[in-house]
C-alpha cells in the first residue's frame, strides 16, 4: 500500500506510550495502548562465536534473561520486551541463533510463571548479505540462512521480527563522507527502497504464517552512521539531519509491505513513521550511551512506545551485570513517563514537551525528530508521488525546518552549518524531475562494481 495521508496530523497527539494502532502481546501487554514499556537489548562480551564456544555463549544468555527479568519483577515492571540482535555467525549458522532464541523464550516463560511478569521477545537477525563483495542481495547462502532464522524464530514464538537491513550501503557510506546528497538519495530512495520491498515481501508472510508481528526495519546503517560521523565532526550536522529525514522514506517501505510495529529502537526516524502509520515505535536515547553517543537523549523518548538501551555487553558492573543494570534504568525511566500519563493528558503532554525542549534547540538532529518536525516531514513524504520524489520532499522540508528555526533563534546553528543548507538546496534543485531520469544519470556516474544492479532492478550498462 501507499500512504497518502497521515494517521497523526496533530503534533500534540504524537506522544509516548500511545499509538492509534496498538499491538497486544500474548502475555497481554498493549504496546501503544497508553503505557510505555522498557525494551532491553544486550550482547556478548568479546568472545569468538563458534561451535566450541557455544556452551559459554549459552551461559551468557541464560544469565542475561534470568537476572534481568528477575530485576524487572522485583521492580514490578508492568511488562518488558527483550530484543535479541544476532551477531553475524548466529545468522550465518541459524542453529546458533536458534539456541539463543530458545533460551530467551524459555526464560520469558519461566519468569511469567514464577513472577507473573509479562514479557515478549523481538528477534533481529543480522543482515549478512553485505559480507560478499559486491553484496549478493537476493540469493545465496547468507540470504537463505537469514530467511531460515526468521522462519524458525517466528515458529518458536519470537513475537516481533525486525532487521537492520543494508540495501544501498554499497554507495551510501562514500556518499556520507563526500557530502554527496544526490548519491544519498539514490542509495536510500532507489536502491534502499527496492531492497526493502524485496526483503519485507518475504518477512511479512513469515510473520503472518506464524501469528507474530512483522515489526519493522531501521536505517541504522545510514542515518545513525551519519549521526556518529557528525558527532565526531567528520561531516556537518545539518547534512546528517537531512540524511535522517530521507531515511524515513526507506524505512516506511516495511510498513507499506505490511509491517505493523513496534518499530525497532535504533530507527531515530521512527517518530516520522509513527505520524504516517499510527503504529507503535521503539526508541533509544540517553540510555543507549553504552552503544553510541547521540544529541537527542531525552527528546527520543517523547514519542516512544518502547524505551530501549540499544545494546549492552554482558559484563560485570559494580551494581551487577550490565544488562540487569540497564533493565533497572529503563524501568525507572518508564515509571516516570507512565506516572505523568496517569496524572492525565495535560501532564503527559507537559512531560513530552520537557523531553523535547531539553534537546531540540541544541542540535538540528534532535530538532528534526521533534513531534512538530516529524509531522511536517511525514506530510511531505505522503504528499509525494513516489519514493524518489518523497526523498527530495523530505530533504527540502528538513532544510526549511532548520533554516526557519535558526532564523527564529530557536535552533543553535553556526555559519558553517548554515552554509550547507544553501549547498544542499542547490543540489536538490539540480535533480531531474523523474526517477527514471535520475536513475539514468546516476547509473552513468556511480561505481557499478560496488553493487549488483540486477539485485536492485537497475539497468546494466554495457561497456565497449
Amino acid at each position: 500500500m501507499k500512504y497518502t495521508s497521515l494517521t497523526i496530523s496533530d503534533p500534540d497527539q504524537l506522544i509516548y506510550g500511545t499509538a492509534p494502532h496498538p499491538i497486544t502481546t500474548k502475555h497481554g501487554m498493549v504496546i501503544g495502548g497508553g503505557m510505555i514499556y522498557p525494551e532491553l537489548n544486550f550482547t556478548l562480551p568479546n568472545i569468538k562465536i563458534e561451535k566450541s564456544s557455544m556452551p559459554e555463549i549459552r551461559r551468557h544468555y541464560q544469565q542475561i534473561v534470568s537476572e534481568s527479568l528477575q530485576r524487572a519483577a522485583e521492580l514490578e515492571s508492568p511488562g518488558v520486551v527483550l530484543e535479541f540482535e544476532t551477531l553475524p555467525p548466529m545468522t550465518e549458522f541459524p542453529e546458533f541463533g536458534m539456541d539463543i532464541v530458545k533460551i530467551l523464550l524459555d526464560g520469558i516463560e519461566e519468569a511469567h510463571g514464577k513472577y507473573g511478569l509479562k514479557a515478549s521477545l523481538r528477534c533481529t537477525p543480522n543482515d549478512n548479505r553485505e559480507f560478499i563483495r559486491p553484496p549478493i542481495m537476493r540469493s545465496g547462502r547468507y540470504w537463505e540462512a537469514m530467511l531460515e532464522l526468521f522462519e524458525k524464530s517466528a515458529q518458536a514464538g519470537a513475537e516481533f521480527l525486525s532487521i537492520e537491513s543494508v540495501g544501498g550501503k554499497e554507495l551510501h557510506d562514500d556518499a556520507l563522507v563526500n557530502g554527496d546528497l544526490r548519491e544519498v538519495i539514490f542509495s536510500l530512495c532507489v536502491m534502499g527502497v527496492r531492497d526493502m520491498k524485496f526483503l519485507w515481501d518475504h518477512i511479512v508472510p513469515i510473520a503472518n504464517k506464524h501469528g507474530v508481528y512483522a515489526a519493522g526495519d531501521t536505517a541504522c546503517g545510514f542515518g545513525n552512521t551519519a549521526m556518529v560521523l557528525a558527532e565526531r565532526q567528520m561531516i556537518p550536522k545539518s547534512f546528517a539531519t537531512v540524511v535522517r529525514a530521507i531515511t524515513a522514506v526507506r524505512s516506511l517501505v516495511a510498513y507499506e509491505c505490511g509491517a505493523v510495529g513496534p518499530g525497532k529502537d535504533c530507527g531515530y526516524e521512527n517518530p516520522i513513521l509513527k505520524a504516517i502509520t499510527g503504529f507503535p515505535m521503539s526508541m533509544e536515547g540517553k540510555t543507549a550511551a553504552c552503544a553510541h553517543l547521540s544529541p537527542m537523549g531525552n527528546l527520543a523518548a517523547a514519542t516512544a512506545d518502547l524505551w530501549s538501551n540499544e545494546s549492552v555487553q554482558n559484563i560485570k558492573l559494580l551494581g551487577g551485570m550490565a544488562p540487569t543494570c540497564y533493565m533497572e534504568q529503563l524501568i525507572y525511566d518508564c515509571r516516570l513517563f507512565n506516572q505523568a500519563s496517569s496524572d492525565g493528558p495535560e501532564a503527559a503532554l507537559q512531560m513530552r514537551n520537557w523531553l523535547v525542549k531539553s534537546d531540540a534547540s541544541l542540535d538540528p538532529q534532535a530538532l528534526i525528530i521533534s513531534p512538530e518536525s516529524s509531522v511536517a516531514i511525514a506530510q511531505a513524504i505522503v504528499s509525494a508521488d513516489d519514493h524518489y520524489s518523497a526523498g527530495i520532499a523530505s530533504a527540502r522540508e528538513a532544510i526549511r525546518i532548520m533554516r526557519d528555526s535558526s532564523e527564529k533563534g530557536s535552533l543553535k546553528m553556526d555559519t558553517r552549518e548554515s552554509a550547507w543548507l544553501d549547498r544542499m538546496e542547490d543540489e536538490l534543485d539540480d535533480l531531474p524531475d523523474t526517477e527514471e531520469e535520475f536513475i539514468e544519470e546516476m547509473m552513468e556516474d556511480v561505481d557499478t562494481d560496488k553493487f549488483v544492479p540486477e539485485d536492485y532492478e537497475l539497468p546494466v550498462l554495457l561497456t565497449v
